[in-house]
């Protein structure tokens, strides 16, 4: 039964995809998962395990419980059919917060050591004082995860925060710092269940970080402190993860702010013909936030730049990190 079962569920991955016809990855519209429904998780995070790509994101279904936050998770194969996990966490008031508390950018580690999974997340007051990070576990990458506890990294504030695997398999944390004017580049303890050290201090106000190592360089990405707002995402690279760091420059034309879109995610797909470098962010709709809408886009990146082509359809093979528009 469970041989029957995972086929089963292969066979279903490859089906069409509701909102996704001809394979395509349409950025902005929108994207349904493979029953039909539409895709929640906002402030993607992707983790891979083996040949499955793992999306976590904030669930802004309508009609859920205003009490508890959701954390949604899908499944794929190719980064276009996402097969729904349900959610793998669903977290009452924590830390005594009440009323519009947050939680917001889940991003999930594999701690291969220890044989689990580790999930980050902006955790705050409904006046975002508080700061904080929170940290859930579970043996299993679907859950269900269990919280732990919250802290503020090296002591800092800590709202938006990224997500960065280096590819010594090295895992960092990325956090903007309102008083500090920066943001924080830190490597995660041994036990992926705090923040060791620092590693670089970016002191540019931005959030929504994000970063990737391509072809010897880093590259850090962010976007301005606007709210929900769009504006004209800005990035810069570096040698090493320590700096120094270029200064920044606009990844798309700033009149398009980043395509109506924030930053969330760089992914790496190595390929075995190219390797491509996604742009992951969301267009935000503050006022219906479950229609939000995500934005995916092949990144020209290379020598110190990155630019952010106009959205358009595009077809990705995962094997071969080719891209076809």
């Amino acid at each position: 039964m469970r041989v029957l079962a995972a086929f089963m569920l292969l066979m279903t991955l490859f089906a069409p995809a509701a909102g996704n016809t001809a394979d395509f990855i349409r950025p902005g519209d929108p994207w349904g998962d493979l029953d039909g429904k539409r895709i929640q998780a906002h402030s993607v995070g992707i983790t891979k395990v083996g040949n499955w790509y793992y999306w976590f994101g904030e669930d802004r279904t309508q009609g859920l419980d205003p009490s508890l936050r959701y954390v949604s998770c899908y499944a794929s194969t190719d980064l276009i059919r996402w097969k729904s996990l349900g959610r793998p966490l669903q977290l009452a008031s924590v830390e005594g917060y009440t009323g519009r508390w947050v939680l917001e950018r889940p991003k999930v580690y594999h701690d291969a050591n220890r044989k689990r999974f580790v999930m980050y997340f902006h955790l705050d007051d409904e006046k975002y004082k508080a700061a904080r990070v929170g940290v859930a576990v579970s043996d299993k990458i679907t859950g269900p995860y269990r919280y732990v506890k919250s802290f503020r990294p090296l002591g800092e504030e800590s709202r938006d925060i990224g997500q960065f695997v280096d590819d010594d398999g090295t895992p960092y944390l990325i956090f903007e710092d309102r008083p500090s004017g920066g943001f924080h580049i830190a490597r995660l303890s041994a036990d992926y269940l705090s923040v060791e050290k620092e590693v670089s201090f970016i002191h540019a106000p931005l959030e929504g970080g994000a970063i990737v190592h391509y072809g010897g360089l880093y590259y850090v990405l962010g976007s301005h402190l606007s709210g929900w707002d769009p504006n004209p995402n800005v990035y810069a690279s570096a040698k090493s993860l320590e700096g120094p760091w270029t200064e920044f420059a606009d990844i798309a034309p700033p009149e398009t702010k980043t395509y109506s879109s924030q930053s969330s995610f760089l992914l790496k797909i190595v390929g075995t013909k190219k390797v491509t470098v996604l742009y992951m962010g969301d267009r935000w709709k503050p006022n219906e936030l479950w229609d939000s809408r995500y934005i995916w886009m092949p990144l020209e990146i290379g020598g110190g730049k990155m630019r952010l082509p106009e959205p358009k359809p595009f077809r990705l093979n995962v094997h071969t990190g080719e891209v076809q528009q």
